[in-house]
């Protein structure tokens, strides 16, 4: 079986550099899934998040967008 690292939502927001109140009211069940991205043990209200699906996810998403090359006044572009 693979282990997984399950967090809290104030841990995972020092990972993801978050607010913990961001991460309840505007990522959960919109970007994080219920089953996917996070779990109640026992049905309980509390809620732990699994790290090895997130970090998954971000580095799909990121590598999706291909290469992106700095531009002046922020801007990138999308060689």
């Amino acid at each position: 079986m693979e282990r997984k690292t399950y967090l809290t939502t104030e841990e995972l927001a020092k990972k993801l550099h978050y607010d913990s109140r961001y991460i309840r009211s505007c990522l959960k069940d919109s970007v994080f899934i219920e089953g996917v991205h996070y779990i109640r043990f026992f049905g309980r209200r509390r809620v732990f998040y699994i790290w090895e699906a997130i970090e998954q996810d971000m580095v799909k998403i990121s590598m999706s967008r291909g290469p992106l090359i700095p531009m002046t006044k922020g801007r990138v572009c999308h060689g």
